[in-house]
């Protein structure tokens, strides 16, 4: 199973960044030690600390704790037809790549490429699926990285976020739908992470899916690398918004439901 892409020292700290708070100010206005912020840092999670540097971040204190304990994780997707998932190794980070499909057209879209997308287009040659498209959620290399053998292989329309331009890639914008024999996939801006990322939210199948990105993880949600404010408020009103048994499949870490990261990821837990 792919484990959590974050830890709650992981989350702590972008939580931190996000919000420009150090060390030292969260110390303070936790009202613990230095040492005890040091202690999150190194993996120590005392219950007590947790909860009190939790509200100064904006995280929910009892989320947050089931990270730290291990005491959650997304259950198990059960198999969808219609979806599949790709793990790839980029320089030592695992990366998800997605397949999506019509099962009575078996026409299919790429959602990201991943590393290496051999295993991708093996699935879909097994699988007797015609792959007419390839939608990139942002530019970032590991996402992109095999973008050239995808398309050689395939013959597919690439497509990327207008603010993240990509060599052969027509840009769209939020707003932007294609159709996929009885699937329709829609796009919304979730950007913060990286400037332009879009989630695509596919519907026509027995649930509805979002491909994510890096805007949201299970439990966690991509760096504020542009706009931390702009990556919360996207991901609560683009993505948990959402109806609950959305599957929601991110750029790292195991795939998720929207119901699950209202009630556990701490970023989010207690706000929608």
């Amino acid at each position: 199973m792919i484990p959590l892409e974050d830890n709650a020292a992981d989350i702590i700290g972008k939580a931190q960044r996000g919000l420009g708070i150090s060390d030292s100010e969260l110390a303070e206005k936790a009202g613990v030690s230095a040492q005890s912020i040091r202690k999150l840092r190194d993996g120590d999670f005392e219950e007590a600390v947790l909860l009190s540097v939790a509200p100064v971040l904006g995280l929910d204190g009892r989320a947050l704790g089931e990270i730290a304990n291990g005491e959650w994780r997304p259950k198990k997707m059960e198999s969808l037809d219609g979806l599949a998932q790709f793990t790839t190794d980029y320089n030592g980070m695992a990366v998800n790549a997605y397949l999506v499909w019509d099962p009575a057209t078996r026409v299919a879209a790429a959602l990201d490429t991943g590393a290496d997308s051999r295993e991708m287009v093996r699935f879909a040659k097994h699988h007797k699926l015609d792959v007419q498209l390839i939608l990139l959620t942002h530019a970032h290399p590991d996402h992109v990285a095999d973008l050239p053998g995808l398309r050689e292989e395939t013959g597919a329309d690439v497509f990327t976020p207008a603010r993240e331009p990509v060599p052969g890639a027509e840009p769209i914008d939020e707003g932007k739908k294609f159709r996929l024999g009885n699937l329709q996939i829609d796009t919304r801006l979730t950007w913060g992470h990286s400037p332009g990322g879009i989630t695509y939210v596919v519907t026509g199948l027995a649930r509805p899916i979002a491909i994510v990105g890096d805007s949201l993880f299970a439990g966690s949600m991509g760096g504020g690398n542009i706009s931390y404010r702009d990556a919360l408020q996207n991901n609560l009103e683009k993505i948990l918004t959402l109806p609950t048994e959305t599957i929601v499949c991110p750029g790292h870490g195991p795939m998720t439901t929207v119901g699950e990261e209202k009630q556990h990821n701490p970023f989010f837990a207690g706000r929608v």
